[in-house]
């Protein structure tokens, strides 16, 4: 395989690139199955390791808040089904950690033994490591849009509260037609129109919206409540 596959990657905008798989939850067609919800797909460099068992641990201890937000988790790495299932039988049945114990991971984890989707989705990064999947994340729409890309690097845990309030501002800047400031919250102030958008400056300034506040003309800010957000993004 020549050095520019192993190095391709898709972007922010693009299809997420198909695959099939066999996963520890079954066969998945990739992402044709997840059409009509938000799917995220995230990479570990391996079975047995301490970083990648919290993680895991971390989000199925997560699944049922991120199914409530219309989203599901699919988990990869360049290991085996059969490694897999030990690991996670391992996970549930002997690892406790910051009060979570007894974890069972019910979300499809992927056997990608020949690296192919790995490959495919540009999480192998020669300068990082060969032969292990770096910490990729990729946030699929319900179109089955790749909508962010966020990596790290093999020794460096995810923050999970992260992930999970990029998936609550992507579907609120979808649902709204907004942007989101720095650190945004659900309750939090948000930006109208959305980031880039010029041809409205003075019409924003004159607004007589009382929601409506602009710092200057190009910075302006609209109140949006925690509930109107979450009645909207979550499932009842």
């Amino acid at each position: 395989m020549d050095e520019q596959t192993v190095f391709s990657m898709p972007r922010i905008g693009d299809p997420a690139p198909e695959f099939k798989a066999v996963t520890t939850q079954g066969n998945i067609n990739f992402p044709s199955d997840y059409k009509g919800s938000w799917a995220i797909l995230f990479s570990h460099p391996a079975d047995f390791t301490p970083v990648c068992t919290s993680e895991f641990m971390a989000f199925a201890s997560l699944e049922k808040q991120f199914n409530e937000a219309n989203c599901k988790l699919v988990g990869l790495s360049v290991d085996g089904l059969y490694s897999h299932i030990a690991w996670l039988r391992t996970i549930k049945e002997k690892i406790e950690y910051k009060g979570m114990k007894d974890i069972e991971v019910n979300f499809p984890l992927i056997e990608d033994i020949k690296m192919d989707v790995a490959r495919k989705y540009g999480m192998i990064q020669p300068n990082e490591d060969t032969t292990k999947a770096v910490r990729a994340v990729f946030y699929v729409d319900p179109k089955g849009i790749i909508r962010t890309i966020i990596y790290y690097p093999l020794s460096l845990g995810r923050n999970f509260d992260e992930l999970y309030r990029v998936l609550i501002a992507l579907q609120t800047a979808d649902a709204f037609n907004i942007a989101t400031p720095a650190d945004w919250r659900p309750g939090d102030d948000v930006i109208v129109p959305t980031a880039g958008s010029c041809g409205t400056a003075k019409e924003r300034m004159d607004s007589k919206d009382p929601d409506v506040h602009c710092l200057d003309w190009f910075f302006c800010l609209k109140k949006l409540d925690k509930e109107t957000v979450l009645k909207k993004v979550l499932k009842k």
